[in-house]
């Protein structure tokens, strides 16, 4: 991920200062959201605009900035499409971001500018490099379970050329088990890209995520108060799953998984939280600092 440059941010901060009440307006009424992202963070989660399909404000949970994506451009889409930002800055024990200085430096960077602040976390024993209250200054942390360990010990991307499937049924029970010890084991609040599959078996989706396989992620999503992404990136999880969660007490986020201009474009999203009839309540927002799972988990607290 590429941080903003000092230069970049200053330059955003002096143009939100500099916009008078009119011209300011004017621009709510032509992009729909200026109001929004040019407040400070505070009562912002309110005050996002609301998707007229679903009357709830519209938040990608899941972006990144990297490449050639810049923050200036970041804050340029959120606005045009309406849609409040978070940060999936990448972290853990072999990542960029390491340590508690690397998280404080991230937070501190994005200070003041119109996003939420989190971490993909990385690793599955990225918890062992960060301290418990530094992680707790996050608004949130989201982890996904595609990088898979096989049983010859090796971590396997599963989105790349390297995830070769030999036996499907075999996979797809250990990989169901992994997922639930992700969920289980890392003080996460959201559960990104969920029921993700390998290119070589993806058309094989509906009838390798069985009712009994979807029903053990769910349950370990609702017993441990992970949130579950509804990701437009991959079309995932699909509708027979978010309703079986729905059901089961689940809450969930949307997520672009976007590293390029398709940031805050979440059509799936939003095409499957109305057709679920998903309101307000059932969606995730940011937990208090000393309500942060890193805190809650690890007192016991996380599970019911």
């Amino acid at each position: 991920m590429i941080l903003p440059r000092n230069n970049e941010k200053e330059v955003w901060l002096n143009m939100r200062q500099a916009i008078s009440r009119r011209s300011f307006l004017r621009g709510v009424s032509a992009a729909g959201a200026l109001y929004t992202l040019s407040r400070p963070m505070a009562g912002w989660t309110e005050e996002t605009p609301s998707s007229s399909e679903l009357g709830f404000p519209l938040i990608d949970f899941h972006a990144h900035v990297e490449g050639r994506m810049t923050t200036a451009r970041l804050l340029e889409l959120a606005k045009e499409r309406g849609v409040k930002i978070g940060i999936a800055q990448h972290g853990g024990c072999t990542e960029e971001m390491k340590d508690d200085a690397g998280i404080r430096q991230y937070i501190a960077t994005w200070e003041g500018l119109p996003v939420y602040k989190g971490m993909q976390a990385e690793g599955h024993t990225w918890m062992r490099c960060f301290s418990n209250d530094v992680v707790a200054q996050l608004d949130f942390v989201l982890a996904d379970a595609m990088t898979f360990p096989e049983k010859d010990g090796r971590w396997v991307r599963l989105w790349t050329p390297e995830a070769q499937i030999t036996d499907r049924q075999d996979f797809m029970e250990r990989y169901v088990e992994f997922n639930v010890q992700v969920i289980s084991r890392e003080p996460i609040d959201i559960f990104a890209n969920p029921t993700f599959l390998p290119d070589a078996i993806a058309k094989e989706y509906d009838a390798l995520w069985t009712k009994e396989r979807m029903r053990k992620v769910i349950d370990a999503a609702v017993k441990y108060g992970v949130v579950i992404e509804i990701n437009s990136r991959y079309k995932i999880p699909s509708l027979a799953f978010l309703r079986m969660a729905k059901d089961a007490g689940a809450k969930f986020s949307f997520g672009s998984n976007a590293h390029d201009e398709s940031v805050a474009i979440l059509d799936y999203s939003v095409k499957t939280a109305k057709e679920l009839g998903l309101t307000r309540s059932d969606m995730f927002a940011p937990a208090p600092a000393d309500r942060k799972p890193i805190l809650t988990r690890a007192l016991g607290l996380g599970e019911g």
